[in-house]
């Protein structure tokens, strides 16, 4: 493609060494780019891209996209951030596969993964493809393997180099999780929303957001965008319910869902079991009874969310109900390794999620039984949830054993006992410290009856945990089935 088409979304720009070179293909990692790339300087926490452009230019690049001029003797286009008009380039160089695809974002700080898995069952049900993009990858169709992701939602190239690839297989359906750092970092910038859903917002990224208002801001840019025509599914029952109404334009067909205040899908008469939920949802003037796999209030809330949006794409109600009947589980998210105890493993890594998921398995926990957690936080990561988790950790459980999730950079030690500042009083019968996450699963095996409920929270689906100077295979569910009877 000739460096003209790859820049013609663009309007503020300026050039120099201006030539109409051929463009085979896009980099912003001087050590992976090519010949005839476009190489992206970005400027990143750690490193400036502005640095590596003689690299990129020596190992074959055409012309860069970069902030400043360059002393380079190659066609320069030059912008005031590369970063958040890179989805610019990368959008015309693929063809914008998205107007090609009926796609539909989901956002939120809790459930985005479960919903989007749900809406591609539902999707398959009625015969159609669908393919997924999100925190555990991206797959063509819920049968396939996953594909690896390094962020929940893609940078630029890589989405519009896999939307490409499925708009040419001919994939019609895309659901994808869409981030707030995608959306304020303009990553999904160009892309063609058919539909947007807003699972929930709680605390979560505020190392980056600073606020909550900053951070409800981010989410609602992919509703504030929504083209005419097209569907918004919004929870009602979420605080910030009324705040994503009001930013979505007039032409957008607007869904609610809830249990708790008026929507136009409600869930009532709702029953947990070890076997799932069942409940009644009403729609329509119309009511139909489920019976899901899935577990826990969140369940039935994410299960609404998929109800919603398949009706606005006008699916069946008899096949939505179906689809969801038939969904196991998603990997990761209350999913069950052991019966006796009953061990779950759960992604739950902010204050909202562990809260949800300790509420639902306090619902199978026999009477005479305990419930106990094992957590930790996330380092270089917000700081201010982890007392609160601590709390909710101590309140909500019977027993708790504090250890490490990803320190990264962080000493483990001091993590631990940030958290340790939201539990009230350290009882020396209930509360556990265990650095060692491995350590911390066998330990379980100590403190634990057969008829007991554990939580395992924070990793989920996750097969690595990041070290000070290294990352390396860690899967809390391979560990909890070495501890305990596996399913």
């Amino acid at each position: 493609m000739l460096l003209s088409k790859v820049i013609r979304l663009l309007k503020d720009y300026k050039t120099k060494n201006y030539a109409d070179v051929e463009i085979d293909g896009i980099s912003y990692n001087s050590l992976l780019t090519k010949p005839k790339d476009i190489f992206i300087c970005i400027r990143g926490e750690a490193s400036d891209g502005h640095k590596y452009a003689v690299s990129a230019v020596e190992k074959g690049a055409s012309a860069l996209f970069c902030e400043e001029e360059l002393d380079i003797n190659v066609p320069q286009i030059i912008v005031k951030d590369t970063k958040r008009t890179m989805a610019k380039i990368a959008a015309a160089f693929y063809n914008e596969p998205s107007k090609d695809i009926n796609l539909i974002g989901v956002t939120g700080t809790n459930g985005k993964t479960t919903v989007t898995h749900l809406i591609q069952r539902i999707l398959e049900e009625n015969n159609e493809q669908c393919a997924l993009i999100g925190t555990l990858g991206y797959k063509f169709s819920s049968s396939d393997e996953y594909k690896e992701a390094k962020h929940t939602t893609p940078q630029p190239p890589e989405l519009q180099h896999d939307l490409r690839i499925m708009a040419d297989k001919n994939i019609n359906n895309v659901v994808m999780e869409v981030s707030s750092h995608s959306l304020e970092q303009q990553r999904v910038g160009c892309c063609d929303f058919d539909g947007a859903v807003f699972t929930n917002l709680t605390q979560d990224h505020l190392d980056y957001h600073i606020t909550m208002g900053n951070y409800f801001k981010a989410k609602a840019i992919l509703f504030e965008n929504l083209k005419n025509g097209a569907f918004a599914v919004i929870n009602a029952d979420d605080s910030y319910a009324k705040q994503f109404i009001s930013v979505i334009p007039n032409g957008v067909n607007l869904y609610t869902y809830g249990v708790k205040n008026d929507a136009d899908i409600k869930a009532k008469d709702i029953d947990f079991s070890v076997d799932g939920a069942k409940l009644t949802v009403e729609f329509n003037g119309k009511s139909v009874k489920m019976s899901l796999h899935l577990n826990g209030m969140f369940s039935v809330y994410n299960a609404l969310a998929a109800f919603a949006a398949a009706l606005a794409m006008g699916i069946d109600s008899n096949i939505i109900v179906k689809a969801l009947e038939n969904t196991k589980s998603v990997a990761g998210r209350f999913e069950i390794v052991s019966k006796k105890p009953l061990v779950i493993v759960d992604y739950a890594h902010t204050p909202d999620g562990l809260e949800n998921v300790l509420k639902a398995a306090r619902e199978l926990t026999p009477s005479a039984s305990n419930l106990i957690c094992l957590f930790g936080c996330g380092g270089d990561r917000d700081t201010t949830k982890r007392p609160k988790m601590g709390k909710i950790a101590d309140e909500l459980s019977d027993k708790v054993i504090v250890t490490s999730d990803n320190p990264r950079s962080e000493d483990p030690q001091l993590i631990i006992s940030d958290i340790m500042t939201g539990i009230k009083t350290v009882d020396t019968q209930r509360i556990f410290v265990e650095p060692d996450r491995r350590e911390a699963i066998k330990f379980l095996k100590t403190i634990s009856k057969p008829e007991d409920v554990i939580v395992i929270a924070g990793k989920g689906h996750e097969d690595y945990q990041i070290l000070k100077n290294e990352t390396i295979h860690f899967d809390d569910r391979e560990e909890a089935r070495k501890v305990f009877a596996v399913v």
